[in-house]
């Protein structure tokens, strides 16, 4: 049963990672001011890819011309260097305790439950697990809607 119920989240999770994709740009729109690095088409091109960086806590599960979906595992005491990603949207499939370092080395710890769901903008940054659970979290990333 906790296989159909997690099978059930993803999809849940995927379903909402579009639709929040389907408005990004209307939103954009009302909101003129982005973040500097929102423009980017690819995570590649902010800084390190974090697939790329460290592909044994990070696998794709999905990637077309919209989004991309990414897996990620981090052990307790795991860290995930400096990387970046336009705009996400972050579920946790596992309750964490996350330590998330930016560039400019400003330090920020959140605890987060099983189900939780976040929106980030376009992000520099480096993770670190400081829990005692493994931390297991699917991003979507969004990428530039195709030219018409």
């Amino acid at each position: 049963m906790p296989t159909q119920r997690h099978f059930f989240f993803k999809i849940i999770f995927l379903l909402t990672a579009l639709v929040l994709w389907s408005v990004t740009p209307i939103l954009a729109q009302e909101h003129p001011t982005e973040h500097p690095k929102a423009k980017a088409e690819h995570p590649t091109e902010m800084a390190q890819d974090p697939v790329k960086l460290a592909p044994d806590k990070c696998k794709v599960l999905l990637e077309n011309e919209r989004v991309r979906v990414v897996d990620f595992v981090l052990k307790p005491g795991e860290k995930l260097g400096m990387h970046s990603h336009p705009a996400t949207v972050v579920y946790f499939l596992s309750a964490a305790k996350i330590k998330t370092v930016l560039p400019d080395g400003k330090a920020s710890e959140a605890e987060v439950k099983a189900g939780d769901t976040r929106w980030s903008d376009a992000v520099t940054h480096a993770n670190e697990n400081v829990g005692t659970t493994t931390a297991h979290v699917l991003v979507v990333e969004m990428k530039e809607p195709p030219k018409k």
